[in-house]
C-alpha cells in the first residue's frame, strides 16, 4: 500500500432501531455495540481518521470516547427507517473531507456486525487495491441456492426456482456458488462512491468471509446469538 494513499473509515449509527431498540449503545458482552467496529478499525492501522455519523449525540459521544477522531451530525432525513445507506456515507464523508481534506479509499464498517476481525478489513482493502475494482462489499458461502433451494412465488401462488440454470440441477452442490451479503465491511474508490446511486457496479468485487463472523445483528434473536457467540469463544 503506498504512503501516498489515504484512507478513511465511517461508521454510520442511527439512534432508531425496530429490531433491537438503540442497539448500537446497546452492552454485548460488556461493551456498547458500536465499540466493536471502533476497536477493529483502530487495530488495523490502516485510516488516518475513523469518523461516525449518527444522529444521536450519546453515539457520537460515545465514538469519541472509544477512538473516533470525528463525529458527524447525521440530518433527519438521512436516518429514518426508509432512508437508503449511501447518502448517509456520502453526507459523512463530505463532513469529513471538508475537515481533512481528500481521501482516496473509503471503507465503511457496519456497526451491527462486531464478529468481523482486522483481518477482515485488511483483505477486502487488498482486494480493492490489487485489482481494479470500483468498490469491494462482503459476503459469506450461502446456505439456500436460487438454482436449487431457494423458491419465489408468483400473484398466483405458483412456486418456482429463483433462478434457472441452463442445465438441471439435481443437487445443491452442482448449483453455481452463491453468497450471501453479510453487510460487515464496504470498501471504495473515493470517485466510485460518489458516480454511482448504487452499491454495484460493473466492477463490484466480493471478499469471502466466514459464516462465524458473518452475523449481522438485526433482531433480539441475533443479539443474543452473537453475545452467546462471544462468551463462548466462538466468533
Amino acid at each position: 500500500m503506498g504512503l501516498q494513499v489515504r484512507l478513511l473509515c465511517t461508521i454510520c449509527a442511527r439512534a432508531g432501531s425496530k429490531g433491537v431498540t438503540n442497539k448500537n449503545l446497546r452492552p454485548i458482552n460488556s461493551k456498547p455495540l458500536i465499540v466493536y467496529s471502533l476497536e477493529q478499525a483502530r487495530a488495523t492501522d490502516l485510516f488516518e481518521q475513523i469518523v461516525v455519523s449518527s444522529d444521536s449525540s450519546e453515539i457520537r459521544n460515545v465514538a469519541l470516547a472509544n477512538g473516533a477522531t470525528f463525529a458527524v451530525e447525521r440530518p433527519n432525513e438521512l436516518a429514518s427507517d426508509t432512508a437508503p445507506k449511501l447518502p448517509a456515507i456520502r453526507h459523512c464523508v463530505d463532513a469529513a473531507e471538508k475537515k481533512f481534506g481528500k481521501f482516496e479509499i473509503i471503507v465503511d464498517l457496519d456497526a451491527t456486525a462486531p464478529l468481523r476481525r482486522p483481518e477482515d478489513i485488511f483483505g477486502a482493502v487488498n482486494l480493492l487495491e490489487s485489482t481494479d475494482a470500483d468498490n469491494v462489499i462482503t459476503g459469506t458461502p450461502a446456505h439456500r441456492s436460487p438454482y436449487f433451494n431457494l423458491v419465489e412465488t408468483d400473484r398466483n401462488g405458483i412456486v418456482s426456482l429463483s433462478k434457472q440454470h441452463k442445465h438441471a440441477i439435481d443437487r445443491r452442490q452442482d448449483s453455481p456458488e452463491c453468497f450471501d451479503m453479510n453487510a460487515s465491511i464496504y470498501v471504495w474508490r473515493r470517485d466510485a462512491l460518489f458516480a454511482n446511486e448504487t452499491l454495484f457496479t460493473n466492477n463490484t468485487r466480493l471478499f469471502v468471509m466466514p459464516r462465524e463472523r458473518s452475523f449481522d445483528i438485526d433482531s433480539q434473536a441475533d443479539f443474543e446469538m452473537v453475545e452467546w457467540m462471544m462468551t463462548k469463544g466462538l466468533k
